[in-house]
């Protein structure tokens, strides 16, 4: 199986969220949970690529809503490589009170199972609360995307609980997303 990861923002241009009291940014998150999902998928048999962010500077005024002069899009990079899943890694912000996972996809079919078994691994080894499955069809990297695609929001980083989770048990985020990916493989 060829598993696109996309770890979410970009560490010189766009952080992402932020969480006001540490500073634990967004992009640095999803860099080494990305990292070692990919590392976990490859010990089981997978085929990954990583792109984070577009790795491209900020969109220009008047430019198309998915696509860059300069460089293809991080869903053009895995739709051209032929990945059979896509999957956004992120965290969640809000008001610093709420809490918790969800996966976003598209709509229903593959994409929604994929979510589903990415969605019980988190929640059901880490115990986080449990947001379920979101249908986001606007989000680009699902609407654009050839294959299932999904967008993991971790958990909340401005909320302080859920930021210490961030922080310390990437370890076991990246190894629930890749069981997750693998259950889902096994499912097909």
């Amino acid at each position: 199986m060829k598993v696109f990861i996309n770890p979410g923002h970009d560490t010189t241009y766009d952080s992402g969220a932020v969480n006001p009291n540490t500073g634990l940014r967004e992009c640095d998150v999803a860099a080494e949970v990305g990292a070692r999902v990919a590392a976990y998928l490859e010990a089981a048999g997978c085929e990954c690529q990583i792109m984070q962010s577009d790795n491209l500077a900020p969109t220009p005024v008047g430019r198309s809503e998915y696509t860059d002069r300069r460089g293809p899009t991080v869903t053009e990079m895995a739709n051209e490589w032929g990945a059979d899943i896509f999957v956004s890694i992120h965290c969640n912000a809000a008001n610093t009170a709420a809490q918790g996972t969800e996966v976003e996809c598209f709509g229903g079919g593959a994409g929604e199972e994929l979510a589903q078994c990415i969605q019980s691994q988190i929640v059901g080894s880490i115990g986080t609360v449990d947001r379920g499955v979101k249908y986001m069809p606007k989000l680009l990297v699902l609407r654009y995307t050839d294959m299932p695609a999904v967008l993991v929001e971790m958990a909340f980083i401005d909320n302080d609980e859920d930021a210490a989770l961030l922080d310390s048990k990437q370890d076991d985020f990246a190894r629930a997303i890749a069981r997750g990916v693998t259950d889902y493989e096994q499912s097909i």
